[in-house]
Parts: C-alpha cells; sequence; structure tokens
C-alpha cells in the first residue's frame, strides 16, 4: 500500500482448531449415539497445537494488521479464519488482509503484496458446515456401529472399529458395485464373421459391421451367404486427416489419475510429493480444479526456463521457435488456482520426488505443443450384401509426442484401394468368442467416480481411499484392483437390505453441491446444515431399528453365528431424551443413575464437565420415566416426567404414578424433591463481583448479593455476632456448612455489603458468601469471619436473611406481604414466624405444627375425594419433618408423635437428634422452650 512495512512471519501447522463434542458426549458409554445429531460442539486448540497459538497471540500484540498466507482453497481459508479468531482475541483493532497467491516465487508473492483483498467468510463457512456433518455423521453411525458389531461378533470383531464416514461410504459402494457386476456376470458365447486380405506379407483384417451374433446358427448362415460368392468389392475409400489431442493443463484430479496409471504411485504419496514441490518452490499450488491457464500468465517465461535440460530442453526451445505457447484450454476453473505447472527448473531430484516432476514438466509442455497429426485411410467393403470395413494409419507430426513419453501413436499400414475395385479375400472366417465382465477398478478408476458423482474433492479424495484401506473394507489385488473385503461387503449388503442407500454417492453430492452455493452465497450455512442433519439422522433412526440387517448380512460373510443382541444397557447407551434444557448452558440434561447407588437417580447436564449443573432426586423417587409430551406451563424446553415413588411419604399429596414437570410450574413439588430451583430454570437479576480481604486462604471468588440485601432498619443497634446457634433449621442443613465442606463461589468486602454493620467476634466486618454445597442449602447465603479460624480468626457463622426488597422473579412465587428478617439478642438472623417459602398459600390463620413452627398450606392432587382440598403441614424438608396433619376447612387435627427439634452445634461435635437437649427455637436456650422464651415475650416486669 505504498508503506515501508516491518513484516514478522509465522506459521501454523493446517488446522489451528479442532471441533469437538462437549462435556460428557465425547465417552461412548455416556450419551446415546442418536443425540449425536444435536448434541453440542465447540472448537478448542488441541494440546500439540497450543505454542503456535501461543506464538500468534504474542508476536500480534505488536502488529497494526495481520495477512493470511493460508493455502488460497477451501480448507486455507477456514484455517485463516481460525488465525484471526486467536489473534483477534489477542489485539481486538486489527486490520485484516488476505494474499492471494498460487505459486511461492519472488513475482508471485510481489503481486499477492499489491493485491491484497477481504477473507472469504462464505468459503470459511462451508468449512464449518463440512466440519460439523462429518463430526456428527461419523461419531454417530460409527458408535452405533462399533458397540453393537463388536457384541454381536466377538470373535471376530471385538477389537475393531467399524467406522462410518459419509464420504467413506459411497467410495466403498463404488468398489462392490463393480465387484458385484464381475460376480453376477454371466458369460455369454457370441460368433462372428472375420474377412482377412494378405498381399506381400501385409495382412489388412475386415470387421464385420453387425460386430458379433449370440446365434452360431445364424451366424453360419450369414456365413455361407458370403463363401457361396466370395468376391469383395470396395465401396468407398475415406482418407482424411487424424489428430491425436494433447494433454489438457494438468488438474488435481488429473494429477492423482495419471500419476497412479503411468507412475504406478498411489494417489495420496502423489499429493505428498506434490505439496513437497510446491513449498520448495518447484511447481504450483498443487490443489486446483482449474485445467485453463489464463491469458495473462506469461507462459513463454516458464517454457524457457527448462530449455537448458538435457532431455526435454531441445522440445522447450522448440515451442518458443516456432511461435511460443498455445496451450489446450479446457473448462474448468476453480477462479482460485492455475493449473499446476513447473515454476522454477530444478536437475536435483532423486526417486518418485523426480518422477512426478518430470511427469509434470513434460505434462506442461506438452499441453503448450501441438497435437499430432496424420492421415486416415477407411475402406469399406461388400460381400454378399454383408458389410466390412478397415482402416489404416499414416502418422505425419508426432509434435507433444515427442516429450509427452507417457503415450503411443502407432502408424497401421493398409493396402491402396479404389472405389469400385473387386478382389478376393484370402479367408472368411466364423470365429467364436465369450464375453467378459468388466475389469475391478484401479485408483484412477476410482478417483474418475468419485469425481463424477461429487463424492470428496480434489483435495481429499487420496485421503477417502486411504481411509477404506485402512478399515479393510477393500484391499488390492495384484497391487493394482480394488476388491471389497468382507466386513466392507457385509456393511453395505446390510445397509441395501434395510433399503438405505448408504453406499450411494446421492447424499454427498447433495451437500457438496450445498457447500457450493455457500461459497457463492445463495445459502445459508445454517439452513444446509439443519437440512442435511435431518436427512441422516431419520436414515440413523432406520438403520439402528433395523440393525439385524447387518447382523445377518455380516453373519454371512464371516462365516460366524451372531450373538443374541444384548440388551440396550449392555451394548448401547439407552436412547434416553432429555428431561429439561439445562438453564446454564442450553445444553440437554439426561436422567441418569448414580455410580456407587444405581437405585437412585439424578438428571446432569450433558456438557459436563464444562457445565456442571446437576439435579439432584432424593431417595424416594423408585422410578421416572421421561415422556414425550412438554410442560404447557413451563414450555417445550420441559418434558413431562412419571415418577413412582419408594415409600409413601407424598403418596397421598401425588399419588403415584405421578406424572409431572420440576420446570417450576408446581414450586410446592420441588420443595418435597429437594431440588433447588436454580438447577432447573434460568434466574433473572445481575450480580456484584466482589473480593475477599482472605486472600490467602480463598482468592477470586465472587458471589451475587443485589438480592440478598439486608434491611438497614434490621440492624440499627450492631452488635457482635456471635454463632448460629439456636437457629432452627435441620441439624443435618447446619453440619452440612462446615467450613470444610462448603464450596464457596466468593466473598464479599464488607464496603460493599449495603452497610448492613455485621461483625464477627474478631470485631472484623463480615464476609458474605454462598453454598454450592448440592443439598438443600444450595444458593443460601451466609456470613463469615473474613480471616476464618485457621488463619488466627474467629469461627464466626452466619445464615444471611433475605431482603424484603428484593426485585421478584418472573419465575418465583411472591412472598408474603407480612415476611421479613429480624434479628434476636444473641443475633442470630431468623425469618418471621408467618415465613412462607416458595410453597402453596401463606398461612394466615397462625398454625402451628409439633415442631412449633408456622405450617404450610398445601393441595391434595392424589385422585379421590379429597383431591384439591387444602390441609396444614410441617414446613421442614422430609428428613425432619413432623407428622402434623391439619385439613385447612377443619378446627381439628390430627397429629403425630412430636419429634424434637433438630440440633444444630459448631465446634463441639454432632449431638444426637433422638438425645438431644431441646433447645429454645427463637433464643437457643437449653433452659426453656419457644413457649416460654423471655425474649420472644419481655417479662412486664
Amino acid at each position: 500500500m505504498g508503506q515501508d512495512c516491518e513484516m514478522v512471519m509465522t506459521s501454523v501447522s493446517g488446522h489451528l482448531l479442532a471441533l469437538e463434542f462437549s462435556g460428557t458426549y465425547r465417552t461412548w458409554q455416556t450419551c446415546s449415539p442418536l443425540s449425536l445429531f444435536d448434541a453440542p460442539v465447540f472448537k478448542y486448540c488441541p494440546e500439540n497445537y497450543q505454542k503456535i497459538k501461543m506464538t500468534l497471540e504474542r508476536e500480534v500484540r505488536s502488529c497494526q494488521g495481520l495477512i493470511i498466507w493460508t493455502d488460497c482453497d477451501r480448507e486455507g481459508e477456514n484455517i485463516g479464519f481460525e488465525i484471526i479468531d486467536v489473534c483477534k482475541a489477542a489485539r481486538t483493532n486489527l486490520k485484516i488482509y488476505r494474499a492471494k497467491f498460487s505459486e511461492i516465487t519472488l513475482v508471485s508473492v510481489n503481486r499477492a503484496l499489491q493485491n491484497l483483498e477481504e477473507p472469504n467468510k462464505n468459503t470459511s463457512n462451508a468449512v464449518d458446515v463440512r466440519q460439523e456433518l462429518d463430526l456428527r455423521i461419523g461419531a454417530a453411525f460409527t458408535r452405533f456401529q462399533t458397540l453393537r458389531l463388536q457384541k454381536v461378533f466377538p470373535s471376530k470383531l471385538t477389537d475393531t472399529i467399524v467406522s462410518y464416514g459419509s464420504c467413506q461410504f459411497p467410495t466403498l459402494g463404488f468398489v462392490v458395485e463393480r465387484y458385484r457386476a464381475i460376480e453376477n456376470f454371466i458369460v455369454e458365447t457370441f460368433w462372428k464373421l472375420k474377412v482377412n486380405h494378405t498381399i506381400e506379407n501385409l495382412s489388412v483384417e475386415f470387421a464385420w459391421e453387425r460386430f458379433r451374433l449370440f446365434d452360431e446358427y445364424a451366424c453360419k448362415i450369414f456365413h455361407d451367404i458370403c463363401t457361396e460368392n466370395p468376391l469383395a468389392r470396395v465401396l468407398e475409400v475415406k482418407t482424411k486427416p487424424k489428430s491425436k489431442w494433447r494433454p489438457l493443463p494438468l488438474e488435481t484430479v488429473e494429477l492423482e489419475k495419471q500419476a497412479s496409471r503411468k507412475l504406478k504411485i498411489h494417489a495420496k504419496e502423489t499429493m505428498q510429493l506434490a505439496e513437497k514441490l510446491y513449498t520448495q518452490g518447484f511447481i504450483s499450488y498443487p490443489r486446483t480444479e482449474t485445467n485453463e491457464f489464463p491469458k495473462e500468465m506469461n507462459l513463454a517465461q516458464l517454457v524457457g526456463q527448462q530449455t537448458g535440460d538435457p532431455n526435454w530442453g531441445t522440445f522447450a526451445q522448440k515451442i518458443l521457435d516456432n511461435g511460443g505457447p498455445t496451450p489446450r484450454q479446457g473448462k474448468k476453473s476453480d477462479k482460485a488456482h492455475p493449473p499446476i505447472h513447473p515454476t522454477k527448473y530444478t536437475n536435483n531430484l532423486s526417486g518418485n520426488e523426480k518422477r512426478l516432476y518430470e511427469f509434470i514438466v513434460r505434462s506442461f509442455l506438452a499441453c503448450c505443443s501441438k497435437d499430432a497429426q496424420g492421415q486416415e485411410t477407411i475402406v469399406n467393403i461388400d460381400i454378399g450384401r454383408e458389410k466390412f470395413s478397415a482402416n489404416g494409419l499414416v502418422i505425419t507430426e508426432l509434435n507433444y509426442l515427442e516429450v509427452y513419453i507417457y503415450e503411443k501413436w502407432s502408424s497401421k499400414e493398409i493396402h491402396v484401394y479404389q472405389e469400385g475395385q473387386i478382389f478376393s479375400p484370402t479367408s472368411i472366417d466364423i470365429v467364436s468368442g465369450t464375453t467378459s465382465p468388466p475389469s475391478l477398478l484401479t485408483e484412477a478408476d476410482l478417483i474418475s467416480l468419485m469425481e463424477k458423482h461429487g463424492i470428496g474433492t480434489d483435495a481429499t479424495h487420496a485421503e477417502h481411499i486411504e481411509k477404506i484401506k485402512s478399515r479393510s473394507y477393500v484391499a488390492l489385488a495384484d497391487e493394482k484392483y480394488f476388491v471389497p473385503g468382507v466386513l466392507g461387503m457385509g456393511l453395505v449388503e446390510g445397509y441395501d437390505a434395510m433399503g438405505l442407500e448408504m453406499s450411494k454417492p446421492h447424499l454427498r453430492a447433495q451437500l457438496e453441491s450445498d457447500l457450493k452455493e455457500i461459497i457463492e452465497g445463495r445459502k445459508q450455512p445454517e439452513a444446509v446444515l439443519s437440512e442435511q442433519i435431518a436427512k441422516y439422522k431419520e436414515v440413523y433412526i432406520k438403520a439402528s431399528a433395523e440393525a439385524e440387517k447387518i447382523d445377518r448380512a455380516l453373519a454371512e460373510r464371516l462365516n460366524e453365528q451372531p450373538a443374541a443382541p444384548p440388551a440396550s444397557g449392555d451394548t448401547l447407551p439407552v436412547d434416553m431424551p432429555a428431561a429439561l434444557k439445562c438453564p446454564k448452558c442450553g445444553s440437554d440434561m439426561i436422567v441418569r443413575q448414580k455410580k456407587n447407588n444405581p437405585t437412585e437417580y439424578y438428571i446432569g447436564c450433558m456438557s459436563f464437565p464444562n457445565c456442571k449443573n446437576v439435579v439432584w432426586l432424593p431417595n424416594i423417587v423408585k422410578s421416572l420415566q421421561v415422556l414425550p409430551d412438554t410442560c404447557t406451563e413451563c414450555g417445550p424446553d420441559y418434558k413431562m416426567m412419571k415418577f413412582e415413588w419408594r415409600n409413601n411419604s407424598i403418596s397421598h399429596i401425588y399419588a403415584p404414578p405421578y406424572t409431572g414437570c420440576i420446570g417450576g410450574c408446581d414450586r410446592t413439588f420441588l420443595e418435597y424433591l429437594n431440588i433447588n430451583i436454580n438447577s432447573v430454570i434460568k434466574t433473572s437479576g445481575s450480580s456484584a463481583q466482589v473480593t475477599s480481604s482472605n486472600t490467602s486462604s480463598r482468592t477470586d471468588i465472587s458471589v451475587p448479593i443485589q438480592n440478598h440485601i439486608i434491611p438497614s432498619n434490621a440492624l440499627r443497634n450492631p452488635i457482635e455476632i456471635g454463632s448460629n446457634r439456636g437457629r432452627d433449621i435441620p441439624a443435618q442443613r447446619n453440619n452440612a456448612m462446615n467450613t470444610t465442606n462448603i464450596r464457596m463461589n466468593s466473598a464479599s468486602n464488607a464496603a460493599n455489603l449495603d452497610d448492613n454493620h455485621v461483625v464477627c467476634r474478631c470485631s472484623k466486618p463480615a464476609i458474605l458468601l454462598t453454598s454450592k454445597k448440592q443439598n438443600q442449602n444450595f444458593g443460601q447465603k451466609f456470613y463469615k469471619c473474613p480471616v476464618g479460624k485457621e488463619n488466627g480468626g474467629c469461627d464466626f457463622f452466619l445464615w444471611a436473611p433475605e431482603s424484603v426488597n428484593n426485585a421478584q422473579s418472573a419465575f418465583e412465587t411472591p412472598p408474603s406481604s407480612s415476611e421479613q428478617t429480624t434479628f434476636n439478642t444473641t443475633g442470630v438472623a431468623r425469618r418471621d414466624a408467618n415465613r412462607n417459602r416458595n410453597t402453596g398459600s401463606g398461612n394466615t390463620d397462625d398454625v402451628k405444627c409439633d415442631c412449633r413452627l408456622p405450617c404450610k398450606k398445601l393441595t391434595v392432587h392424589k385422585e379421590g375425594p379429597n383431591k384439591g382440598r387444602q390441609f396444614y403441614g410441617c414446613a421442614k424438608d422430609l428428613s425432619s419433618k413432623c407428622n402434623f396433619f391439619k385439613w385447612a376447612d377443619e378446627s381439628g387435627s390430627r397429629p403425630g408423635p412430636a419429634r424434637p427439634a433438630p440440633v444444630s452445634s459448631r465446634g463441639g461435635g454432632r449431638a444426637s437428634r433422638r438425645g438431644a437437649v431441646r433447645h429454645c427455637s427463637f433464643c437457643g436456650s437449653t433452659e426453656h422452650d419457644f413457649r416460654t422464651c423471655s425474649i420472644r415475650r419481655p417479662s412486664t416486669d
């Protein structure tokens, strides 16, 4: 751009980023293959590329611009955008440019720098679509085939990976189809007439116009007619010029095919050698679909570089002397790269590298030369009204054949005949023969079929062929011809028996067509991706339903009786539908059994360990089934579930089998199952980040505190807070909060606590933390010493009351208007007696249970005469609640045996709940109970 610039050059090695499934979708045994069609995927930098990534990040920080010099094809464009993403993350205000080049020469580099462009996002998008489809389709079918067939054929396939690829299988299909054509070929005998005319040791054979007959008797009749009057009359003599066309400019597919046919070098090695020659600057970019040279290209200069070679230098000079290069032009162009051609002369190569370079040079010189010329003579004769013909050839100019040693064009002599001439043939014979099947496919034949049907690209043909060879789906006969292996044959026959054209090219060819339309901007990548996923998903569902047809097909090929397919749980992960969408990351959450106790269940996020959201279910859940129906109240992300209970603790409320949802439409149900609402729905409200002064023990801790502000009127006369003793909560809830068992998100600075004035026994401002342990306290706020006892502080602990000024969430039950937070004289925060948390109706009747706590008003859901009727029950959780019961519309009660109130102790061990001393639920004293508490009801004197 007319400026002096300091340029820093570095490189990558292929794709910098890789695509992978998130969480447990990576493991074969933790999800159904069917779920992989919709599973979340992400791009990441593999460990062996981390140093390259770090180099890019380090270097780009001191740069103002970034020029992408990757290969100018689809994959190169996609790699370029991977580099852009990494570099922009390190420096956001970069100017991005794209260098377009086809050879590593000074002229090409300078031309690219003077014509910088923008990267092509459409091309990169097409590669992203192809990569994601290949990952999903390949992983789903590979897991399905492998997991099943290893169990069905344990002696033959127990350690075999039975892979699938949307390009591999059509490539295998071509081999199988040709093999079947040979296998099913029926040999037939035919007969034909042959006329010979020999003069002075020069024999000319005339071919019968009818070619051949499959009826011997009919052929004999024609032979008798000809031999009755065996005179031949010349009907016509035609002499015309004949040309043998020089080759087209070389493109990738033709290079692979001709190297396989003429040099006996496999396609994979051919591309490796070509890539090496390209990086050394000897040839142009070897991956191109173009077979026509641009008019502005200086071909004479390229030809002139080869004039010094002892083998083809003379021919190169002849091209320049006879008017210069006149290449034959094809009709294909990818508008990215010219045909493959030499860019620099060398004579220091050896082995196959030398042979391939020589082939590229000779092909280039041949296409820049002229066609071979000759004169062809065609003679038509008549014998007994049967027509015969013969031809001859005289070569007049070899032209390109002088340098292109890989083809031959031989002269064929013929007698001089005149029109109307009559002669006697030397012999008229009946010749018999048999039809022969088509030959097996060579590598060149296979590449031609792949190109014709749009399977893969010029850069991936060799890779797909190598893949089916490495999987033993095919093998080479005589080191030349492809034959299907027993595994490959059985798989194709199995899918064919289902009516699925898995080995046919239609599905993949349609994808390749769609990818081209993405590049041209005529289709959206998202639309192509969803359409293709839906197609293959439908195929997978049918294949898994009729998998026994693959078993039978392989049994015949492997000569092994298939074992009975084990239960789905033993071979394949159960096809469990998602119970809900994870509110944290959007992935599916699936019902699972605990490893250490298979009789208990939980609902886990499929993106684990990236997302650790989980819904723990209590042991009262005996079994549950995810139903296909969605919840009408919570929306399509929440499925209905059928629950069976292990005991009758809640059967009177939710009669088994109970069908319900855990999306928050029934908060009472969630409370009975101890399900944290944050695990199943997205909570609203912003978060404030604060840091702890205790950097020695816990650092970088953040906690949302906006919705948990203590009312300023709660602590107008602040006092030193001692402990949480006397707080009326279940014992296990207090004990669970021991410092060693708490997973904390963050701590807050006292200055950010909205002037709550909560101090610990060290007279330091207490910090606000959040319990992250997956139990009934999950998400509960609490205060503790900012230093901690282990660092010379105290063991202060206090549950944080919830604010009455909270913004109401759209998903939460509105709190009772009389709810408020107070502190008793020992500094213990408690909720008012009429607190009704996230459940049923408020308790406006001041009904208390045997625990002397406000009851909860509930509604009967069980079918029967009491359905819809309301009643009062204990507000505690299932593990500590009493058996109090009272109908809301009756004055009587039916209490059960009273339970002692749970005891909480800190630092002095756990007191047994049965033998514990009864404490006052208000102040914690052991000298009296709640009813006679003087603090609660101060004496008038």
